[in-house]
C-alpha cells in the first residue's frame, strides 16, 4: 500500500473542480501538490486555499497543449520535490452541440459543429493529457519514482448525444490505461508506475452546472439512482484509494451514482 503522506502530486486543471478538490484532498492526507492551470489568478487562489489547510503547494501556470509548458511542469516538480508520485491530468473542456443540426419543420440541415469546436476539445482533453503524462512519466522513470497516473475519463466515454468531440476524447482516455500499462509492463516498470482512469457521471462543479443550463440540473439528477450529483471530493477520495492500492492498474473505475443503470435501475 502506498502512503499519501510525503508523496508529490502533479495536478493539471488544478484551479477548480475535480483538480482543486484532489489538491485539497492530497494535502489533507499529508502530501505535497504541484498545481497547474492556464489561469494564473485562479491558480494562485487555489494555492492559497491548499496552504490554508496546512499543506505544501506550488502553482505552475501551464497550457497543457504546449510541449514546453508540460516539460517545465514536470521538471519543476522534480526540481522542488525530487519526485513525482501522482500524475492527475484534470484539465478539460466541453463544447457541446450536434454534429449536424436540422430544422424541425423542413428536416434540412441548418447548422454544423465547427472544426474549431471539435479540435479545441480534442486538443485540451486528449493532446493535453498525452503531453502531461509523457513528460511526467519520463521524470518518474528517470528518478525511480513509485506511483500512479490517474486519468479523468467520463461516463460520456460511452457516448452522449451532442458530445461527439467530448465523448471521443473521453473514450480515448478510457482505453489509455491499458495502453500505458502494457507499455510499462513490457519494460518492467508496471509494478512501480501504474495507470488507471476514473470515469465520473454528473459532477457538481461550476463548469458542469454551466453545461447543464441547457439540460437543467434537476433533469440530470432524475437520471441518477442515488438522487444527486457527484461531489468532486468523492472523486478525489476514489483517486486516493486507487493510489494506495497497488493491485489496481490498467482499468477504468466508474463513479456515477448508478447513472449507467438509468433512473429505474
Amino acid at each position: 500500500m502506498l502512503d499519501i503522506r510525503g508523496s508529490v502530486a502533479v495536478i493539471t486543471g488544478g484551479a477548480h473542480g475535480i483538480g482543486r478538490a484532489l489538491g485539497e484532498y492530497w494535502v489533507a492526507g499529508g502530501g505535497k501538490v504541484v498545481l497547474a492551470d492556464v489561469s494564473e489568478e485562479l491558480l494562485e487562489e487555489a494555492k492559497r486555499s491548499l496552504e490554508s489547510l496546512g499543506g505544501e503547494a506550488v502553482a505552475v501556470t501551464c497550457n497543457v497543449v504546449s510541449e514546453a509548458d508540460c516539460s517545465w511542469l514536470a521538471q519543476r516538480a522534480i526540481d522542488l520535490f525530487g519526485k513525482i508520485n501522482l500524475v492527475a491530468p484534470c484539465a478539460g473542456i466541453t463544447r457541446d452541440g450536434p454534429v449536424l443540426d436540422t430544422d424541425k419543420e423542413t428536416g434540412k440541415v441548418i447548422g454544423k459543429m465547427s472544426l474549431e469546436n471539435f479540435q479545441v476539445v480534442m486538443n485540451i482533453n486528449l493532446t493535453g493529457v498525452f503531453l502531461t503524462v509523457r513528460e511526467c512519466v519520463e521524470q518518474m522513470i528517470n528518478h525511480d519514482c513509485r506511483g500512479l497516473v490517474c486519468l479523468i475519463s467520463s461516463t460520456s466515454s460511452l457516448g452522449a448525444a451532442e458530445q461527439f468531440n467530448y465523448s471521443s476524447s473521453k473514450a480515448a482516455l478510457s482505453v489509455a490505461p491499458r495502453v500505458l500499462t502494457a507499455e510499462l509492463f513490457r519494460r518492467g516498470l508496471a509494478g512501480r508506475i501504474r495507470c488507471v482512469a476514473v470515469a465520473p457521471g454528473y459532477v457538481d462543479t461550476g463548469p458542469a452546472r454551466a453545461t447543464m443550463n441547457v439540460k437543467p440540473v434537476g433533469k440530470a439528477v432524475d437520471q441518477v439512482p442515488i438522487g444527486r450529483l457527484i461531489d468532486p471530493y468523492e472523486i478525489a477520495s476514489l483517486v486516493g484509494e486507487l493510489y494506495r492500492n497497488e493491485a489496481l492498474a490498467g482499468d477504468v473505475y466508474y463513479i456515477h451514482g448508478g447513472l449507467r443503470l438509468g433512473p429505474k435501475g
